[in-house]
C-alpha cells in the first residue's frame, strides 16, 4: 500500500531471542510443483480434479446501485488513516486498525456503535481476531512488534517481535500459529498463538504485502511484492515449500483473498491497478481485470460469491464470481476508501473513512444482491 510503503525508511535488523529460528529459503524450492499441499490440509481436493461445481452468481440489474449507504458510525481518534479490519462472526464485533490514531477500534455491528478502543498501538496496520483463542493480534508497525489483545477485556496482554514493518496477519489453526508479513523485507514472522512467543522468522526473499491461510492446501500464502510472486509456507514445519511467479502484467502484488472451496485466489497488483484470478490448483493466472488505482484491501462474500476490491484512489470495485471468472457489477467511490470488510451472514459491507466532514466514520453499506438472492 502506498501509505505504508512511504512509512518504511529502512529494513530493520531482526533481534533473535532464545527459541527463535531464522528459516532461509531452501535452494530446492520448486517453482511449479504439482498441486500445492501442506501438512495442515483440511479440505480434500484431488490433484487435477475440476473446480467445485456450484451455481454461478448472476450480475445485478444495470439500473441498481451496487452499494447503498446505510449509516456512518462516528469513530474516535481524529481524521487519520485507517488500515485493515477483522470481523469476529461469533460476536459481531468488527476490529478496525485506525493506523494514524494508534488505535484499534471495536464496533458492535448489531448496535452499530463503537464499544471500545485499544490505545497506544503505534502505527497499527494489520489486525486479526482469532475467536477460538479469544485473542486479537495487531501489527504495531511503529514499535516493530505485534500486540496481543484479550478480546474479552480489550487489554494488551503481550507483545511479540521484533519485526521491521508488520502488515498482514493470518492464523494457521493446525499449528496454532499467527503468521505476520514484513513489508520491510525482514521475513515472515511466526508467533505461537498459545504462548505469544516468536518461534520462527522465514526468509521470503523480499518485501511481503499480505498473508493468508489457505485451508484447501493447508499452506500459508504470502504475496512477495518486490518479486511479483506468491510463496507458500507449510505451517506444520515453518518451511517455505513453493514459489510462484505471477503474470508479467502484475506490478507489486499486495492484497489478496482466497476462495478455498473453488481453489481460486484474487490478487491485487498495487502499482498498475490490475486484479488477477489465480487457479490455486495449477498456480496459473486465468484472468485479469482493471480496478481502481493502487488497490489495497480485498474482501470476499463466500455465499454470494461477491468480491470487493478497495483502492487508495477511493474506488471500491465490485465483482460477482461466475465459475472461475469474475463479472464486474459496479463501483462505489468515497475518499480514502482503501479498506473493506464484509459480513458473510448479513452481506453488509464496511468502509472506514478517515475524513468525512472533518471526522472519521465507519460507513456501513447494503449491497444489491445478485439475482436470485434475498
Amino acid at each position: 500500500m502506498a501509505g505504508r510503503v512511504n512509512a518504511i525508511v529502512a529494513v530493520f535488523t531482526l533481534l533473535l531471542f532464545g527459541g527463535v529460528r531464522v528459516v532461509t529459503t531452501p535452494t530446492a524450492v520448486a517453482s511449479a510443483p504439482a498441486e500445492l499441499a501442506c501438512g495442515g490440509r483440511t479440505v480434500a481436493t484431488a490433484s487435477g480434479s475440476a473446480p467445485v461445481a456450484l451455481a454461478p452468481a448472476s450480475p445485478r440489474p444495470s439500473n441498481s446501485p451496487v452499494l447503498q449507504p446505510l449509516v456512518d458510525v462516528p469513530v474516535p481518534g481524529g481524521p487519520r488513516r485507517f488500515d485493515y479490519q477483522s470481523l469476529d462472526q461469533s460476536t459481531g464485533r468488527l476490529y478496525l486498525a485506525h493506523m494514524g490514531a494508534d488505535q484499534v477500534v471495536v464496533v458492535d455491528t448489531a448496535t452499530e456503535q463503537v464499544v471500545g478502543t485499544i490505545d497506544h498501538i503505534s502505527t497499527v496496520t494489520g489486525v486479526l481476531v482469532v475467536p477460538e483463542l479469544g485473542r486479537v493480534f495487531a501489527a504495531a508497525a511503529g514499535d516493530h512488534q505485534v500486540a496481543v489483545i484479550d478480546a474479552r477485556n480489550l487489554k494488551v496482554v503481550a507483545h511479540a517481535g521484533e519485526i521491521g514493518f508488520p502488515d498482514g496477519l493470518d492464523y494457521a489453526p493446525q499449528s496454532h500459529q499467527v503468521f505476520v508479513s514484513d513489508e520491510s523485507g525482514g521475513g515472515e514472522l511466526v508467533i505461537d498463538a498459545r504462548t505469544n512467543d516468536v518461534v520462527a522468522t522465514i526468509d521470503v526473499e523480499g518485501e511481503a504485502g499480505n498473508t493468508h491461510y489457505d485451508p484447501g492446501s493447508g499452506c500459508m500464502i504470502v504475496a512477495v511484492q518486490t518479486h511479483n510472486q506468491l510463496v507458500a509456507i507449510d505451517p506444520t514445519t515453518d518451511q517455505l515449500v513453493a514459489r510462484y511467479d505471477l503474470d508479467t502484467d502484475c506490478q507489486t502484488p499486495h492484497g489478496f483473498v482466497i476462495d478455498a472451496p473453488r481453489r481460486l485466489a484474487f490478487v491485487a497488483c498495487e502499482n498498475n491497478a490490475r486484479l488477477l484470478v489465480v487457479n490455486l490448483r495449477t498456480i496459473h493466472v486465468i484472468a485479469t481485470y482493471p480496478v481502481g488505482g493502487h488497490p489495497d484491501v480485498l474482501a470476499f462474500d463466500p455465499s454470494w460469491r461477491r468480491l470487493y476490491v478497495a483502492s487508495e484512489s477511493g474506488v471500491v470495485s465490485v465483482f460477482d464470481e461466475v465459475e472461475t471468472s469474475l463479472i464486474p457489477v459496479g463501483e462505489y467511490v468515497a475518499p480514502h476508501a482503501h479498506s473493506v470488510a464484509v459480513d458473510p451472514a448479513t452481506h453488509r459491507v464496511y468502509l472506514p473513512l478517515e475524513d468525512v466532514d472533518g471526522k472519521p466514520v465507519l460507513r456501513i453499506m447494503a449491497p444489491t444482491p445478485p439475482e436470485g438472492e434475498a
